[in-house]
């Protein structure tokens, strides 16, 4: 495929001849690292403490969540749920709850959570994985009439337990972004119930995450929720059990103190933005914009404003989906021979946003896609040009940034100097080797 789509680079290498790439620092971003030392002690302890016992029959079946998002300690939660569940008498087991993700397969969305560390072994229940679905009846909004679909195997069961993170999502804003409530509605719909919450486009989340889920919550036997919330460095900061009737009360405050433990780039703007690598295993849209500002739609704000931004890589967790590549100007030959069109697809099917699975300009190696950001960077003066490089948008404590931010660093709270000016390390094929020895 490379040497097919890929001929000679040479005519673009003699454009970019005369464009440097500044000398780089590394500098330490400061973040609370408050987080749960033993996260299974304290899943059980929050169970335990939730007044759950009139809820769980003995010989209950119960659907718990399975989710595809690179959560912080996830099989572990998942792993102590069950065996509460079984405490109990009940039957648990568990299921992918993850919309259109793992390329729309049972079998796709079953390896998602394999590679995530969620087997049968390990959490000691079966994995029920199935695409397929039922309604459970319809909602009115904007004068349409909208069917809601669950998993059939979760409906079927005498009861759900939703185990999810709650964190801020990467297209909209609103009371309710990813977490529970989202988890019951798209989650829980698999790719037909995703596809028609996003029929009509971002702009009605906000409305119709509340409208659906609490719909699911209300029409079927959720018993109650797990949520978890993460700190900046990707630990486990807090876990909440939510009775079903605490659920829409309790997360929009478990929201917003999802929001203040956020990492970010502490700096306003830049005018290119590095980011080493991408993937559905650090943000739901390969890269967070809530840090990265590379909004695919209007009904979401924030992060760095910057004029170009080049991804480099795409991890190996993300299982061949570049989603999140759209937002990118320029990347690599390395990540487009990784990107896998029927698994990245899928996503942009059922969202309806096609922005996030377009290709940027593919250069032969990183050097390449540095420069070109570079050149193309409009009003900027070639040898003091800004620059902000990150690992990914969870790994956000060591960055690096171009010696034209020297000067101000002293001035920006919780950024601390850690080396001195020195030239980006490259490869003998081009490629940085900061992250990647």
């Amino acid at each position: 495929m490379e040497q097919a789509v890929f001929k000679d680079y040479s005519v673009i290498e003699k454009l970019l001849e005369g464009t440097a790439i500044p000398d780089m620092f590394k500098v330490r971003q400061i973040f609370s690292r408050e987080h749960i030392e033993d996260v299974a002690e304290e899943t059980t302890r929050q169970l335990k403490s939730g007044h759950l016992e009139e809820l769980i029959k003995p010989g209950m079946t119960i659907a718990v969540t399975g989710s595809s998002r690179g959560i912080a300690n996830m099989n572990i939660i998942l792993r102590e749920t069950v065996r509460f569940l079984k405490d109990a008498g009940a039957l648990p087991f568990i299921i992918p709850a993850m919309g259109s993700h793992g390329g729309a397969t049972a079998e796709g969305q079953k390896a998602v959570l394999t590679g995530y560390g969620i087997t049968e072994e390990f959490c000691g229940c079966p994995i029920v994985s199935s695409m397929d679905t039922v309604c459970i009846g319809t909602v009115e909004d904007e004068g349409k009439t909208l069917p809601v679909f669950i998993d059939s195997h979760a409906a079927s069961a005498d009861g759900i337990v939703a185990v999810n993170r709650i964190k801020p999502h990467s297209a909209f804003r609103g009371p309710f972004e990813s977490g529970i409530t989202k988890m019951l509605c798209i989650g829980l719909g698999k790719q037909k119930g995703a596809d028609c919450m996003h029929n009509d486009g971002f702009k009605y989340f906000k409305t119709r995450i509340p409208l659906f889920g609490n719909y699911v919550r209300t029409h079927t036997n959720v018993l109650f929720a797990v949520a978890a919330i993460e700190n900046a460095f990707d630990e486990t900061n807090k876990i909440e059990v939510l009775k079903n009737e605490e659920i829409p009360l309790k997360e929009p405050e478990l929201l917003k103190y999802a929001f203040s433990l956020m990492p970010k780039i502490l700096l306003d703007e830049t005018d290119v933005l590095i980011v080493n690598e991408i993937g559905k295993n650090f943000s739901g849209s390969g890269m967070d914009p809530n840090i990265t500002g590379t909004w695919s739609t209007p009904y979401g704000s924030g992060g760095i404003k910057k004029q170009r931004t080049v991804v480099l890589d795409l991890s190996g967790e993300s299982h061949g989906n570049g989603l999140g590549i759209g937002q990118a100007d320029t990347t690599t030959l390395r990540f487009f021979n990784k990107m896998d069109f029927t698994e990245t697809y899928p996503n942009a099917l059922t969202s309806t946003v096609f922005l996030p699975v377009k290709l940027p300009m593919v250069l032969k190696n990183d050097e390449m896609a540095i420069k070109a950001a570079i050149k193309t960077c409009n009003e900027v003066d070639p040898g003091n040009v800004r620059i902000v490089l990150i690992k990914n948008s969870l790994s956000m404590e060591e960055i690096y940034l171009s010696k034209a931010y020297l000067e101000q660093i002293g001035g920006i709270s919780g950024l601390a100097v850690e080396s001195e000016c020195e030239p980006l390390p490259f490869d003998g094929k081009g490629n940085l080797i900061l992250w990647n020895q």
